[in-house]
């Protein structure tokens, strides 16, 4: 699918006209907006709210306004939204945090007024994050609004001075075998999957007071990533993959080993007391047409059945389609040597003393050649096209300095200033941090193109982002496999296609060839619906909207919201997204439960 990413203009202080005043008043300007702003929204005033923003302003809205996740652009959609859903969510109660607003200058040209607001819905409580700029006649606008539900005011999480308050003396063990067990009814949710996104969700659905069951196929909780190859580890930094309730402690490490990873999610599940069934596998689920109940069938690894009935399934089963994406080469029937995915890798030292051909030049790739160097073994990489390639030492710098970092804000403010950016309003912005970073990074990136090492960076010279977004790959953050590849201890093939596959190895379009024991693809995974498709059948996969990938405004297909069939939901994304958007899909589910959902306005689509 072609992709149409617009071009959006920054507010650059040129471009409105506009400088700032050396006497410039920051807390003023934000009082007398969020003041003029609060009185229009509470008397659902559409004009004056209006006229509060920038022609070309952003609304961003999670779940407080429409019960979805939309983003407007310009004045003309942001009226209409306006006057559809203002008066119907009836906003009342707005608090400025007067901690947070501050003038921030990301670049020489291009300034805002920051500033974060609470307010109340008809159901909901809620925050607010407006970038105020300059115009030509002085007057501070808003470029971007981004607001977001963040619990339900007659169903508060049970935490702090909610929490449980009654001692158990003797009592708990066997209140827990209980729970686990449902010998008493169903559970009201379903979750399939227990990595990082399968307890998120059930650690915040079990502080709701929505009862959930966790399904893992594994036998251990944290399985996921101890099955998977031995040399893995996180390229993103501890401070943005806390995970909520339970953060890390400030002692771990800033990169997360695999198996260590694997290790923490099992003590979460049994510190956040999660109700999680472990060698077990759905074998059938259905759905009653009238009901919108789900039917399941569970077989655990004694051979023993269990049959449920449950209102909402949530898949939490990662990216793709679960099953190794390999390309169909020709002669791969002839090749005497082993063929393996990299799903299916577990460690190098299987491989030693043979000759590895990695294809494939993104992530896992990378991670799995360096492992083979490391352990002595004679290992070529075949890149099939470019690759963004940002060294994690630089860049997280750049990116995360002042969020994601050291004595930074609490994880869960940056999230929302994280979020406050339109990813298509964002790729101006993102196009100068790539641009810096690609020039800390030249020595690193012109060591590479000696060696005929392709890079590119990114969509729209974007860096990761809408790589990910779009093709949930694309990209490596660099670890330290860039410079074994400059320095050919990772061997390198990029001047041709594959043609076949020989008996001893590979034969390219050009009529090279390449002498291999092991030929392993690190080339992704399948659909995501293919994962709907095994488990709930043909005729829901149907009835499926899109997952994965941006939509016209900029929002991620079927994550975190409807994806076209009741009752089901699809949670997925690194630490830090399962982190903020589990809150998400539980409280939509909390609102369904409590009859309190409102009707979701739902981007049009042909």
């Amino acid at each position: 699918m072609a992709l149409n990413i617009p071009d959006v203009p920054l507010p650059t202080l040129d471009r409105l006209g506009a400088s700032l005043a050396p006497d410039l008043d920051v807390k003023q300007v934000a009082h007398d907006w969020f003041n003029a702003f609060s009185t229009a929204a509470a008397s659902d005033d559409v004009a004056a709210v209006a006229a509060l923003l920038l022609p070309d302003a952003f609304w961003r809205d999670m779940l407080a306004l429409t019960w979805d996740f939309r983003t407007f652009s310009g004045q003309e959609k942001i009226q209409t939204f306006l006057t559809d859903r203002l008066a119907l969510c009836k906003l009342h109660d707005f608090s400025l945090r007067e901690e947070i607003v501050r003038l921030e200058q990301p670049f020489p040209d291009l300034a805002w007024i920051s500033l974060m607001f609470d307010f109340l819905t008809d159901v909901g409580r809620a925050s607010a994050i407006v970038r105020l700029v300059p115009t030509a006649n002085g007057e501070w606008k808003a470029h971007v609004v981004y607001t977001n539900l963040e619990g339900l005011t007659d169903f508060p999480e049970k935490v702090g001075a909610l929490r449980n308050q009654e001692p158990n003396h003797g009592k708990w063990e066997a209140q827990r075998k209980r729970e686990v067990e449902f010998p008493d009814g169903d559970p009201t949710v379903l979750i399939i999957g227990a990595g990082q996104s399968g307890l998120e969700i059930a650690a915040r659905l079990k502080h709701l007071d929505v009862s959930a069951l966790v399904v893992e196929r594994n036998a251990r909780i944290g399985d996921n990533w101890r099955n998977r190859y031995e040399a893995l580890c996180l390229h993103d930094p501890v401070w943005y993959d806390h995970m909520p309730y339970l953060p890390f402690p400030s002692t771990w490490p800033v990169y997360t080993p695999a198996m260590k990873l694997a290790n923490w999610l099992e003590f979460y599940a049994d510190s956040m007391e999660l109700n999680i069934w472990t060698s077990s596998t759905i074998t059938q689920i259905t759905q009653d047409e009238k009901t919108h109940k789900w039917h399941v069938a569970i077989t655990h690894g004694d051979g023993s059945e269990r049959k449920l009935t449950v209102n909402h399934v949530v898949f939490c089963t990662g990216i793709g389609s679960g099953a190794p994406n390999t390309p169909d080469v020709p002669g791969m029937d002839k090749f005497k040597g082993e063929v393996l995915h990299s799903t299916q890798h577990k460690r190098a030292s299987d491989h030693v003393g043979k000759k590895v051909v990695v294809v494939g030049a993104c992530t896992s790739a990378h991670d799995i050649a360096v492992d083979y160097y490391q352990n002595g073994v004679d290992v070529t990489m075949f890149q099939r096209g470019s690759t963004y390639i940002m060294s994690t030492k630089n860049g997280w710098e750049v990116l995360f300095k002042d969020s994601y970092w050291e004595g930074a804000p609490p994880v869960d403010v940056v999230d929302r200033f994280n979020a406050s950016y339109p990813h298509y309003m964002a790729v101006g912005l993102n196009q100068r941090h790539v641009k810096r970073i690609a020039e800390m990074d030249k020595d690193l990136l012109d060591s590479l193109h000696k060696v005929g090492f392709r890079t590119n960076l990114g969509l729209k010279d974007s860096g990761f982002g809408l790589l990910a977004w779009n093709k949930t790959g694309g990209y490596y953050l660099d670890t330290g496999g860039s410079k074994l590849i400059a320095d050919g201890k990772i061997k390198l093939k990029t001047d041709s296609e594959i043609e076949s596959f020989t008996e001893t190895g590979l034969k390219f379009k050009n009529g090279t060839e390449l002498d291999a024991d092991v030929v392993l693809f690190a080339t992704g995974l399948g659909n995501t619906i293919d994962q709907f498709r095994r488990v709930c059948g043909e005729e829901v996969a149907k009835k499926m909207k899109r997952v994965g990938g941006l939509d016209e405004e900029g929002e991620i297909n079927g994550a975190w919201r409807n994806v076209g069939v009741p009752g089901l939901w699809y949670m997925f994304g690194n630490l830090a997204l399962c982190r903020f958007h589990s809150t998400h899909i539980t409280l939509q589910i909390k609102a369904m439960e409590e009859g309190i959902f409102g009707t979701r306005y739902e981007l049009a689509t042909n």
